[in-house]
């Protein structure tokens, strides 16, 4: 190998990254059921009104294309 890297494989428990894997999963603030609960709300609302928003823009795009080609009935 060459001077100045390190292998890190080589010294890594897989014992050892379990052990440190648990600790850090227990600092971790998980968040409420009422807090996933809204946020899954908000997320809902959310796109469900980009969605119309998209929609809403495509079609009048698609009609001012339309438009200006000549293809409007």
């Amino acid at each position: 190998m060459a001077p100045g890297k390190v292998d890190l494989m080589a010294k890594y428990n897989p014992v050892e990254f379990i052990q440190e894997v648990r600790q850090e999963v227990s600092k971790v603030t998980w968040p409420t059921w009422k807090e996933v609960w809204i946020t899954t709300l908000m997320v809902i609302i959310m796109v469900s009104v980009a969605s119309v928003f998209f929609l809403l823009t495509d079609q009048a795009l698609g009609y001012l294309v339309r438009f200006v080609l000549g293809g409007a009935r």
